[in-house]
Parts: structure tokens; sequence; C-alpha cells
């Protein structure tokens, strides 16, 4: 978007657009491309706090792992008195995958950020560079006096691309066992049932509700399984004994559900 973010609270707000970038594109930090017209050069952090935006400074500037982009179409947000002002002269590359805006968290550490942060951080690194200037490197953490990559930029990136693979596998689970229907009341009990869209997952099947456990976790979720056809992955001309994915090890029938039902129904 021309001009900045539109955001309306900061940590709440800031989280949940980066979180709608899609992420499914693969990370490269080869793709984070300077546009021809844009002049390169490497800023110390010292340099880049002269680019707050206040009367008599060069200019609006902010980094993300250790990217500089200009920012002055976004002065309202980022600018002297803007709700994002102190995101403006430094790298608070954490920020925007917390969304803590005060002085401890307005730094450029990412050590120890989850899988879905270090994703928030790739999104917002993709989104500044779809719609900002890019201006240079900030010498310090992420790149050194030569402008070359130091160890913690290339753990950063190692993070984001494992996050991103961890990602797409969660996608395909989620295609392979969507989520079932479920409701509860203090009279009935618990409910889980299977539809062809049940979790929000539109398919020709309807299957029937199992829990699955993840590896290691104790608990389970209900998910709806394919009962006919070849197990997930294999191609319909295979050998199989078509039973869908019945057979997966990670699933569990509900006690007191027909195997075959598409409704299981737990009282209390």
């Amino acid at each position: 978007p021309q001009g900045g973010l539109m955001w309306g609270g900061a940590a709440t707000a800031l989280l949940c657009l980066g979180a709608a970038w899609l992420l499914g594109w693969g990370f490269d930090p080869r793709s984070w491309m300077v546009r021809p017209s844009a002049r390169i050069r490497l800023l110390s952090v010292a340099e880049l706090a002269r680019y707050r935006g206040a009367a008599g400074e060069p200019g609006l500037y902010l980094a993300v792992l250790g990217r500089v982009f200009d920012v002055k179409r976004g002065r309202r947000h980022y600018g002297p008195g803007g709700a994002y002002s102190g995101l403006a002269g430094r790298d608070a590359t954490r920020a925007f995958a917390t969304g803590d805006f005060t002085q401890v968290g307005l730094v450029d550490d990412v050590s120890a950020l989850s899988s879905s942060e270090m994703l928030a951080i790739q999104s917002w690194l993709s989104f500044y560079s779809d719609n900002y200037d890019p201006v240079g490197k900030l010498v310090g953490r992420f790149y050194d006096e030569d402008g070359a990559p130091t160890e913690a930029l290339r753990q950063a990136e190692a993070a984001i691309e494992e996050a991103l693979k961890f990602q797409a596998e969660s996608e395909q689970r989620k295609l392979q066992f969507p989520p079932c229907n479920s409701e509860w009341s203090s009279a009935k009990g618990s409910r889980f049932w299977c539809s062809r869209q049940s979790g929000g997952e539109p398919r020709a099947w309807a299957g029937v509700p199992r829990k699955l456990y993840s590896p290691g976790a104790s608990s389970s979720r209900c998910v709806c399984v394919r009962t006919t056809g070849p197990p997930w992955g294999q191609p319909a001309s295979s050998q199989h004994n078509n039973r869908g994915d019945l057979d997966d090890p990670h699933l569990q029938e509900y006690d007191g559900c027909h195997p075959q039902a598409q409704q299981c129904v737990l009282t209390v």
C-alpha cells in the first residue's frame, strides 16, 4: 500500500497484517534485489539513527534484518509523532515479529524467536522490498563492514527457510487430515462429525472422525480421514488395500464410535 501501513492497533494489527502475506513461495536471501535507480551504501548504526524524519535530518529510513529502506512515503506512520516512529532510524526487526514497541523490544536480536515469528519477519521484509526503495545495508548484527552477511544473518535465513518448510508440511498435513466439525453441550457432551467441507477444507470425500496424535505429543485433535483409495501420496494405480489413510500409525479410533461412522458422540 502506498504511503505506509494502515494499522489500527500497534502490536495486534502489525502481526495480523504480516500473517496475511502469502508465505508459501519459499525464502531465497538472494531474492532481495536492488532497483537499478537505487543508490546502495553501507550505513553505521549512528548514521541510520539520523534518519528519523525530524526537521533538519536527511531522511526517513528503517531496517529489517539489516536491510535499509527509505520509508518517507509512510511519513505519517513512521515520522515524528507517528504511531510507528519507534521503528525509524534503527533496525527493530524483533518488533515486527513480537509487536513489542518498547525500547526493550525495538531491537534487532531475533534469536530464540518461534517459527511463526520468523515467518512474520520474512513477510515484512517482502513487504518493504515490494513497496519501498531499498537504500543499503546496516553494518552491525547482520552485515559486516564490507557489506557481507554475518553468521547471525545466515542463522536467521536458515531459521526462515526451516519455518517455511514446516509451514508447507503443515499445509499438506491439513489437506490430508482436515479438522472435524465439533460441538459441545453440558447436556449431550461432545459431538464430532465429518462432511465434505468440515474444517473449511472443501473436498470430494467426507471421511470419518479419528484422533490424530502428532509425534511426541500427548494430546490429540479430531481430524477427518479418507476411507477409500490409496494412502496419501501414493498414485491411484499403485497396489493398496483401498482403505485410504485409515492405517496411518498416528491415528486412533474414538471409543464407542463405529469405525465407519461419519459422526461420533461422546456423552458426559
